[in-house]
């Protein structure tokens, strides 16, 4: 993890979001799909906290080298500070952070399933993935065209594309999960990759368990300090030989995970009051394979 005094290249909007490219060398270089930016916030007691955004993509190579750009949406105070931030001002970066992407040594069929801005890192990942000779499709959904992330983008990057919108404007009407058996058929895929909400990726997580499909997921699990030490972004994770699970922190041993050891009841507040943590079972948890080679 580097720190830099960041450049801002260039801050614009597209649909309901803002993208902001970045100057900063070092980190640009180690950058890889799925890991995130931790950036600071003007002084003052409103402010007090760091923001956290997923890398976009990462320039190590030609004219834009050097360059990262990640992209936001406006929620609060922070976001609405940074959406006004003008080129050639600068910006207090700490990164990469997060656990990324790994990448299928022999399987080559790759379908990456994302809603709202959790495309972003996706599409990073795609480009890192066509780079080695994968195939990659392209689900893609949101809640309305404004929210559909960078479309003409999502074509470029991908073999085929779907983009499934809540309201019917733009593709076809419905969830992702609700294409999303259709177009793993139709795509031949062999791993599955999603970044989006909480119950998207269980959907997600639910249906590659069903067909014994190997996937990641990216979490977007609110933060605190984003570098480990205040542990309020923990996701119960079930260890590998099934023994017992631990509350792993989605900034430095995620964001990344496989979701078929993740406890989905227990993190999305199913299995037990708030606060209270569950057995494990006296047969344990299910043991899962290690990623495919």
């Amino acid at each position: 993890m580097k720190r830099a005094r960041a450049e801002i290249l260039s801050n614009r909007r597209f649909g309901a979001y803002h993208s902001v490219t970045i100057v900063a060398p070092e980190i640009a270089e180690a950058a890889r799909p799925g890991q995130f930016l931790s950036v600071a916030m003007p002084e003052g007691r409103a402010f007090l906290l760091r923001r956290h955004f997923s890398v976009h993509q990462s320039a190590r190579r030609g004219g834009w080298a050097g360059t990262l750009e990640f992209t936001f949406e406006e929620h609060g105070q922070g976001t609405d500070w940074l959406a006004h931030q003008r080129a050639h001002s600068f910006l207090d970066v700490l990164g990469p952070i997060g656990t990324p992407f790994a990448f299928p040594r022999k399987l080559t069929n790759c379908l990456l399933v994302a809603e709202g801005h959790g495309a972003g890192s996706l599409y990073f990942l795609a480009q890192e993935l066509r780079a080695q000779g994968k195939r990659v499709d392209l689900l893609v959904g949101a809640a309305d065209l404004d929210h559909v992330f960078k479309p003409i983008e999502g074509k470029r990057l991908s073999q085929t594309v779907a983009f499934m919108t809540a309201d019917g404007s733009m593709g076809e009407r419905g969830s992702v999960l609700d294409a999303l058996p259709g177009m793993a058929e139709q795509t031949g895929a062999q791993v599955l990759y999603a970044a989006g909400p909480q119950r998207m990726l269980r959907g997600v997580a639910d249906f590659c368990r069903s067909r014994g499909l190997p996937a990641q997921i990216a979490v977007e699990e609110r933060m605190g300090c984003g570098y480990g030490l205040c542990y309020t972004c923990t996701v119960p994770v079930a260890r590998k030989d099934g023994s017992g699970y631990d509350p792993l922190r989605a900034c430095v041993d995620g964001p990344v995970f496989n979701p078929a050891r993740v406890l989905w009841d227990q993190w999305m507040g199913e299995a037990a009051p708030a606060g209270q943590m569950i057995p494990t079972p006296p047969e344990g948890f299910p043991a899962v394979r290690s990623w495919p080679d």
